[in-house]
């Protein structure tokens, strides 16, 4: 399993998802949960993949689903440098 400082290196960025689904045994009842994952936009293969496993698993059907994605690491950020110091 990558750390986070790897995946974001790799251009994944910070994804959270409000999922809105109905109770099982109450439809007219909707619940909130709140996910958060590294994923890569704009294709978003992990939030993807969780919510595929909620459909195929879980009793509660999905309502909605909205979402918010930041790269918190860009190219920018980081820079090739030249130096060294010594402590002694």
């Amino acid at each position: 399993m990558a750390s986070d400082m790897e995946l974001q290196l790799k251009g994944y960025g910070l994804t959270t998802a409000e999922i809105l689904y109905r109770m099982p045994d109450r439809q007219a009842i909707l619940q909130s949960y709140i996910w958060q994952h590294y994923d890569l936009a704009p294709h978003f293969p992990e939030m993807k993949r969780f919510l595929q496993f909620w459909q195929e698993t879980l009793d509660g059907p999905l309502h909605s689903v909205r979402y918010v994605h930041r790269k918190l690491i860009s190219a920018g950020d980081w820079r090739a440098l030249k130096g060294e110091f010594i402590i002694n």
